[in-house]
């Protein structure tokens, strides 16, 4: 119910947005320019979802990786490394590392796209330690017993069980990058950062406020989805 809700408030956004500049001249009636039209707020919201995609995907990729591999007997040892990377990660802010990534890779979607990678791997890599840790110790004598080899083990037995956990960071990932990748708008990136940052270099509310509403609805309706899909994995781990 609350993705069908989110969904098609997003849905009304798009198609009123572009017929409101009345409703923001009355609201701001000293704007000349009160509607941004430099992009369509649809393709703003395809280009905004299509960096959340490839970074999420990459994010569950690599974060996925390194917690498996953390949780192996040859990399037992890097498991305290990998959690301290994981909090101390997350401390920094996304613009110091867009900073970093512009002399390296340009303006556009390039640095965007390395920092959403960089910040979802983090929730992904922390959930994903944390659920394979908390695999029963008999779940796994059980699949030894059966004669499991150690990729049959992961795939049929760890990964089942931890499903929930990595699916929630996951979920964290996404939701990180539909915000990170606003303020991508500020090395060149398209997507609905862009009336926020031009909003606000040109002191036109109203264009902050159109941004923000589709970037605050998109967020929710991304949460939603995962939220959905989370359940019915949680649900799956209990049968």
């Amino acid at each position: 119910m609350k993705l069908a809700v989110t969904l098609a408030v997003l849905v009304a956004l798009l198609l009123a947005l572009p017929h409101a500049a009345p409703l923001f001249h009355a609201w701001q009636p000293s704007l000349p320019h009160p509607l941004y039209t430099r992009t369509s707020f649809l393709a703003l919201t395809l280009a905004h979802l299509s960096l959340v995609l490839a970074a999420t995907l990459a994010a569950v990729a690599i974060g996925l990786s390194l917690g498996i591999l953390a949780t192996r007997p040859l990399g037992r040892s890097l498991l305290p490394t990998v959690r301290a990377v994981a909090v101390i990660g997350q401390t920094f802010p996304p613009v110091a590392v867009l900073a970093i990534a512009v002399p390296l890779l340009g303006f556009g979607a390039a640095p965007t796209l390395f920092a959403l990678v960089l910040y979802g791997v983090l929730p992904v890599l922390g959930q994903a330690v944390a659920g394979l840790d908390q695999v029963p110790a008999a779940a796994l004598h059980a699949a030894d017993g059966m004669g499991y080899g150690r990729w049959r083990r992961l795939l049929d037995v760890e990964l089942p069980l931890a499903a929930g956990p990595i699916m929630a960071g996951i979920r964290l990932s996404a939701i990180v990058s539909v915000g990170t990748a606003t303020i991508g708008s500020a090395v060149g990136a398209t997507t609905l950062g862009s009336p926020i940052v031009e909003g606000l270099v040109g002191n036109n509310p109203a264009y902050v406020v159109q941004g923000a509403l589709l970037v605050g609805v998109l967020a929710l309706t991304v949460d939603a989805a995962l939220a959905a899909v989370e359940r019915r994995v949680r649900r799956s781990d209990r049968r």
